[in-house]
């Protein structure tokens, strides 16, 4: 059967009788859209993350679009995110008709280069967009003092960093708004789509209540113009229900990560992630990198899929080279970490069901290869 990258399977047989109940429960009252389920789940999760609202929405991508509309970010406007992070974060700005300006990234953590940050703010500037990527929080105090002296909103996305903290601050407390992805194999994860925006700001949360629902709170009360993104019940039960065991399966990943750097520390041809602290890290993913480039970075690929091993590659192209942004003007060689990076970088089996005695045939199977 060989290890399985994602076991989002895995979670859902702790949580299936219990949420079963639920649905039938749903079922029976007919209350498929919104209703009490959802604003249970949103109470409980803002609650974990220390915020006086959530707000759940369709999915991850309108989140950070919904965000950024409760913002007044528009045409003219100008924010600024990372060249490597996955496409919906820059997609979010374009469809705003504001033009994403992007930054490279750390070599060392993979995140925001927050000082580069601060070169490209001008008076265009309306937001900033930290991505925390594969789990680890960007450290950004200092740019939120920048920011919060020239107005400038901070924008969480934290689609892969639900559970992490960082100065005793959970993701999705640390900025303006904080924006989740629920997709299924995310740490927190639904059984199909679902997002959910955080604030502690009441006009905004307002305001995102208002948009996700056609632009007014109460049905056939359209105070503005909006959307149709709302987290539905059947999924709000299953969040809920997985949110209690949240705290547990991310320590089984710090577990599976310090496996990891046990049994590959000694491995010259790659390179492991960084462990920042023992909270800043979710480990939504376990990233090392390749010494040698793509080429022996798709070698390894292939070579561990043949033993049955899956993996992946977060991602293959940072923003500024695909298709649908070539637009921005950003020619190849402008951030080059961040290609670097896209060169080097394999995602490992990380999950709640692998063993050490995956991980250590993982790491044998790596060994041999390189």
């Amino acid at each position: 059967m060989g290890i399985p990258f994602s076991t989002p399977q895995k979670e859902f047989e702790q949580i299936f009788d219990q949420w079963l109940v639920e649905v039938k429960s749903i079922a029976s009252r007919g209350v498929f859209v919104g209703g009490q389920v959802v604003e249970k789940f949103e109470r409980k999760f803002a609650e974990y993350c220390g915020v006086k609202e959530a707000i759940g929405v369709g999915n991850g991508t309108d989140a950070i679009y919904l965000a950024l509309k409760a913002l007044n970010i528009g045409p003219g406007d100008e924010v600024i995110t990372v060249a490597n992070t996955f496409i919906a974060t820059v997609e979010a700005i374009h469809h705003t008709g504001a033009r994403p300006v992007l930054v490279d990234c750390k070599e060392d953590s993979y995140l925001i280069d927050v000082d580069a940050v601060t070169k490209y703010i001008n008076d265009n500037t309306k937001a900033i967009i930290i991505v925390h990527l594969y789990g680890r929080m960007v450290p950004a105090t200092d740019l939120f003092e920048v920011a919060c002296k020239k107005g400038i909103a901070i924008i969480e996305d934290c689609a892969q960093a639900a559970g992490a903290r960082f100065d005793n601050k959970s993701s999705g407390n640390y900025g303006t708004i904080g924006c989740f992805s629920f997709y299924p194999d995310k740490n927190l994860g639904a059984i199909g789509d679902g997002g959910c925006i955080t604030t502690s700001n009441n006009e905004v949360s307002e305001k995102i209540r208002k948009l996700r629902n056609h632009g007014g709170i109460q049905k056939y009360s359209h105070e503005i113009p909006g959307y149709n993104s709302r987290l539905d019940p059947i999924q709000a039960a299953a969040l809920a229900l997985k949110l209690e065991h949240l705290d547990d399966w991310i320590k089984i990943r710090r577990s599976v990560a310090q496996l990891y750097h046990k049994y590959l520390s000694d491995c010259d041809s790659i390179i492991l992630p960084v462990n920042p602290g023992e909270e800043e890290h979710s480990y939504h993913l376990y990233v090392i990198r390749v010494k040698g480039g793509r080429i022996q970075r798709d070698a390894l690929h292939k070579h561990l899929q043949k033993k049955g091993i899956l993996t992946a590659i977060h991602y293959p192209l940072p923003v500024h080279l695909t298709p649908a942004f070539s637009y921005l003007g950003y020619e190849e060689g402008r951030f080059p970490v961040s290609e670097r990076l896209a060169n080097e970088i394999l995602s490992l089996p990380m999950n709640i069901s692998i063993t050490e005695d995956d991980i250590a045939f993982i790491s044998k199977e790596i060994k041999a290869f390189v």
